[in-house]
């Protein structure tokens, strides 16, 4: 090639380089304004809204003007996207663990589970489910009522609805079961304040779990998430009956593995992929005694010292219903051992 061609070439490149650029910059910039419009525009100008209006007033009978009222009192906002957009179940387990297993937390369940015995041990009885479990999940979700959350739960749900795409159909199906419960219940639903995703009370029941789970375990005709721990409790315990919790059963049992069959089983999945007569062909053997013939996953952890093995089984799957993460679920039983005294923490 002679001069004047490679001359050439390089100016083409050169060109192609800085339109390319250029281009990359305007197409980043005009995303940043389009989602700067996107929370900027009025919800009651948007089509998705009044078609949500017109579902609401036509198949649950809601009233036009209060409904078009309450999406003038709505405020999206944008640090609701950014939270759910980095949940903490992101992080590995050696980092995420501490946020939970902590001593104040530990002491915290202790003290909650003394305290509500009676009404633990009456749910333990009727669904199955160990109190030291029900108050893990209750520790791990609020610290037992002292962070119910701080966001409106209208300004939640308007938020993810109707700005962020990725789940907008889920949280549109949450907003309308949250105005379907604030009709049920009597509640304001200006004056509700749960988590950045609309969780709410002390187990933080989103909209569609309190209407499907949540019961009246004081008998007085309420059901009362934040301040009835009779409710609550029995709330949680039905929940995880409703998702099929086996009483008396175990939840996980740490392992050991050997040789290299390990690699075959299907890792960290929430649903049992195995049994444990199968795991244990595999070369990962429990370090107590367990059923060949029980459902059973491999779960693997990341801590300080390498990694940690886990045989976690159908009630640890069933935790995960409540969050569908199997850091959750370890973090809501490694409490529950604690607060029983069947392990002791860390120093």
């Amino acid at each position: 090639m002679g001069k004047r061609g490679v001359t050439m070439k390089r100016i083409l490149l050169h060109t192609l380089l800085i339109f390319g650029l250029a281009t990359g910059l305007l197409s980043g910039a005009a995303q940043a304004q389009d989602n700067s419009d996107f929370f900027d525009q009025e919800l009651l100008d948007r089509s998705s809204v009044q078609e949500f209006i017109d579902k609401m007033v036509s198949k649950h009978k809601f009233e036009r003007k209060w409904m078009k009222k309450l999406f003038q009192d709505m405020k999206p906002r944008k640090k609701i996207v950014k939270a759910i957009s980095n949940p903490a179940e992101r992080k590995k387990w050696f980092q995420y663990k501490p946020i939970f297993i902590r001593k104040e937390r530990v002491l915290g369940g202790i003290g909650f589970k003394k305290i509500h015995n009676g009404t633990l041990s009456r749910a333990h009885k009727e669904y199955g489910v160990p109190p030291e479990i029900i108050t893990s999940i209750i520790g791990i979700e609020t610290k037992y009522g002292m962070n119910t959350g701080k966001f409106r739960v209208i300004d939640s749900l308007a938020t993810l609805a109707f700005n962020y795409p990725k789940r907008s159909k889920f949280f549109l199906g949450e907003l309308e079961h949250f105005l379907l419960l604030t009709r049920e219940e009597e509640l304001d639903p200006y004056k509700i304040r749960g988590s950045y995703a609309g969780a709410m009370g002390k187990p933080q029941f989103i909209s569609s779990s309190y209407r499907n789970y949540a019961v009246d375990y004081d008998g007085d005709n309420k059901r009362d998430l934040w301040r009835s721990n009779s409710d609550i409790i029995g709330s949680v315990a039905n929940y995880f009956k409703r998702h099929k919790w086996k009483a008396n059963e175990p939840i996980a049992v740490k392992a050991k593995v050997s040789g290299n069959g390990w690699k075959k089983a299907t890792l960290n999945k929430l649903k049992p992929q195995h049994t444990v007569g199968d795991l244990r062909l595999m070369g990962i053997k429990p370090t107590q005694p367990l059923d060949d013939n029980m459902p059973a996953n491999l779960l693997v952890l990341d801590t300080k010292n390498g990694k940690e093995y886990w045989i976690t089984l159908h009630n640890f799957y069933v935790i995960t219903r409540y969050n569908h993460s199997s850091m959750y679920a370890m973090a809501a039983f490694q409490l529950s051992q604690l607060i029983n005294g069947t392990t002791t923490l860390e120093k």
